[in-house]
C-alpha cells in the first residue's frame, strides 16, 4: 500500500495569473483566500481553467450554502436569503477563509493526489480499465499510445514525466473533457457509453470579472432556473461511499454542487518516484442530456423534432457575438443559459453597474468524440444593462442588426460565383471554385467585422445610446467593410473577368458583378431597416 501523498488543500498546484502580470502556483486554500489579489486562472488551456473553476466554486458551494460568512451554521431557505447571503459575500470583496477552512479541512483525508483509499478525484485500488501514458494526460498534447504528434508542445522525457502538481490539474480536465476512446473493461459486454466528459457535451460559458474573486462570485448561482434555492447536494468528497461501478447512468441532479463534481470518468494514477507516469481509465457517471438544466454554464438549442432543449456546442469557426441570440434572448425556442439568468437577478438587485464579460471555452472533437482536435476560447464584454430585463428591447434590435449583417454577408458567395464565372474559374468539374472563394471571403467579412462589432457592442449602454444612431451607425460600419471587401475581391479577379465571358447566353463580367453587389448591399440594409 503506496503512502499518501500531495494534500490539494496546501500544496501548490492551481495557476493564476496575479494582478503585476505574473504567474502563481498556489494551492486550493491560498487560491480562495488570496482570490482578490489575482487577476484569473492561468493554466495550460482555457478548458483546464474551467474544470479547476468548477472545482473552486464546488467548494464555495459546499461552505457558504450551510454557512454564512461568519461560519454560522445557516442552511439556505429560500431566495430572499439566497441573495442576502451572496450579498454579504460579494460586499466583503474577498472570501472569508475560517468557514472554508473548516469545512474543507474536515475532509482533509480526501484531498490527497495519492491516498491509499480516497485519492481525490479516483478510484483507489482500480484494476481494470484502459491504460495510457502521461502523454495521454496532457490536454495540450493529449497523445494516445499508437498515435504520435508530429509536432509535439513538449518532448522528450518532459512528456512522459508528469509532476504531480500539473497532474492534478490535467486529473480535473480529463474527468471533464476526455474524449471517447477508451473502452469497456469487458469487451462484449453490452454497456451504455457515457459519452465524452460532460463538459465536453456542452457550450461552456461563464461571466469574468476584474479579478479571480469577481468570477467566482459572478457564477456562484444561487438560485435555480425555478427561482428557488438548490436542493441540498454533496461534494464528490463529501460522499461516505463514492460511486465505483464503470459506466453508471444516473438521474439528472438536482444540486449544483454535484454537478460541479460529476466523476464522468473513473481514474487512477499512476506515479514513480514524485512523477504521474501514467494512469488507468473506466467510464464514469452520466445522465441525460436533454432539459438539463441543472447545468447553469451551457448555450442551449431547442431540438427541432421534440420538445426539449439540449446543449448546444460551440462552433470554433464562429465569433461569440454572432450567437447573441443563444445567450441573450427570450422566446419561443430560445433559452438563456442559467449564468446569464443569474446576472440579470443580481443585476436588477443593483449588485453589479459595471460591464460583463462573457466568456467561452471548449473543445471540438472528431469522429464521434474520439478525440480532440482543437481547443478554443472567445470572450465578448457588454454594458452590465444588457443582461437585465432593461435590455431585452436592445438585444432583439441587435439579433435583427445581426440577422441584416448576416443577410449582407451571404452575397459576398453571390459575388464569387460571378467573378468566378467572369473569370473562367468556374469551368471546373464541379464548379467548386467560386464557392470556394466565397467561403474565404465571408469568412474575411466576419473578420474585419469582428473588431467594430466587439467595440461598437460595448459602446452601447441601454439606459443612455440612442437606439436609432447606434442601429445606424451599424449599418455604417457593414456597408464600408463589404462594400470594399468587394472590390479588394473584384480587383484580384484579373484582366480576363474585366473582359468577362458568356455562360449560358448571358455574359458576367467583374464592373457589372461589383456593381450588382453594391447595389444588393444596399437594398437589404435598407430593406432592413
Amino acid at each position: 500500500m503506496r503512502e499518501k501523498a500531495f494534500n490539494l488543500l496546501y500544496e501548490p498546484w492551481i495557476m493564476v495569473l496575479n494582478l503585476e502580470g505574473e504567474t502563481e502556483e498556489v494551492s486550493l486554500l491560498t487560491v480562495l483566500e488570496r482570490a482578490h489579489e489575482f487577476r484569473c486562472l492561468a493554466g495550460e488551456l482555457p478548458t483546464q481553467d474551467v474544470a479547476v473553476l468548477r472545482l473552486i466554486l464546488a467548494t464555495l458551494y459546499a461552505t457558504f450554502t450551510r454557512a454564512d460568512g461568519q461560519g454560522n451554521r445557516k442552511p439556505i431557505n429560500n431566495s430572499p436569503e439566497a441573495l442576502e447571503r451572496w450579498k454579504s459575500l460579494w460586499e466583503l470583496k474577498r472570501f472569508p477563509l475560517e468557514p472554508i477552512k473548516t469545512r474543507l479541512c474536515h475532509y482533509e483525508e480526501r484531498f490527497f493526489l495519492f491516498h491509499p483509499e480516497r485519492p481525490f478525484y479516483q478510484v483507489a485500488g482500480l484494476d481494470r480499465g484502459t491504460n495510457y501514458t502521461a502523454a495521454k494526460l496532457l490536454g495540450n498534447l493529449s497523445e494516445s499510445g499508437n498515435k504520435v504528434r508530429l509536432f509535439p508542445v513538449r518532448t522528450g522525457d518532459a512528456k512522459h514525466f508528469i509532476s504531480y502538481a500539473e497532474a492534478a490539474r490535467w486529473l480535473l480536465y480529463l474527468n471533464a473533457f476526455d474524449d471517447t476512446s477508451s473502452k469497456p473493461s469487458v469487451r462484449g459486454q453490452k454497456m451504455l457509453s457515457p459519452g465524452a466528459g460532460w463538459l465536453g457535451k456542452l457550450g461552456i460559458i461563464y461571466a469574468n470579472g476584474t479579478n479571480l474573486f469577481e468570477t467566482l462570485m459572478l457564477n456562484f448561482v444561487l438560485i435555480n432556473d425555478n427561482g428557488e434555492p438548490w436542493s441540498n447536494g454533496h461534494a464528490v468528497w463529501e460522499l461516505d461511499e463514492p460511486r465505483t461501478d464503470e459506466r453508471v447512468e444516473i438521474v439528472l441532479p438536482q444540486d449544483w454542487l454535484t454537478i460541479l463534481t460529476l466523476q464522468s470518468r473513473r481514474l487512477l494514477l499512476q506515479r514513480e518516484g514524485s512523477y504521474v507516469v501514467g494512469y488507468r481509465l473506466l467510464g464514469g457517471d452520466f445522465f441525460l442530456k436533454e432539459n438539463a438544466f441543472t447545468e447553469q454554464m451551457t448555450l442551449w438549442r431547442k431540438d427541432s423534432r421534440e420538445d426539449v432543449y439540449l446543449p448546444k456546442r460551440h462552433d470554433p469557426s464562429r465569433q461569440l457575438w454572432r450567437d447573441l441570440s443563444a445567450f441573450l434572448a427570450d422566446g419561443e425556442g430560445l433559452r438563456k443559459p442559467g449564468i446569464v439568468r443569474w446576472l440579470s437577478i443580481i443585476k436588477d438587485q443593483g449588485h453589479i453597474n459595471h460591464m460583463v464579460t462573457l466568456q467561452i471555452a471548449g473543445v471540438k472533437y472528431g469522429d464521434k468524440d474520439f478525440f480532440v482536435t482543437d481547443v478554443f476560447q472567445d470572450s465578448l464584454t457588454i454594458n452590465a444593462n444588457m443582461v437585465s430585463q432593461l435590455g431585452q428591447g436592445w438585444v432583439t434590435q441587435i439579433i435583427r442588426l445581426l440577422s441584416i449583417t448576416e443577410d449582407c454577408v451571404k452575397l459576398l458567395s453571390v459575388l464569387a460565383a460571378d467573378l468566378a464565372k467572369a473569370s473562367g474559374d468556374s469551368d471546373s468539374l464541379h464548379h467548386t471554385a467560386g464557392a470556394g472563394n466565397g467561403s474565404a471571403a465571408k469568412a474575411e467579412a466576419y473578420f474585419r467585422l469582428d473588431m467594430p462589432f466587439r467595440k461598437w457592442l460595448a459602446n452601447i449602454d441601454p439606459m443612455q445610446t440612442d437606439i436609432a444612431k447606434a442601429e445606424q451607425e451599424w449599418k455604417n460600419i457593414v456597408r464600408g467593410i463589404l462594400l470594399q471587401l468587394g472590390e479588394e475581391m473584384t480587383h484580384q479577379s484579373g484582366e480576363k473577368a474585366i473582359i468577362g465571358r458568356w455562360v449560358k447566353g448571358r455574359l458576367y463580367t467583374a464592373p457589372a458583378a461589383l456593381a450588382k453587389f453594391r447595389s444588393k448591399i444596399i437594398r437589404t440594409i435598407e430593406k432592413g431597416g
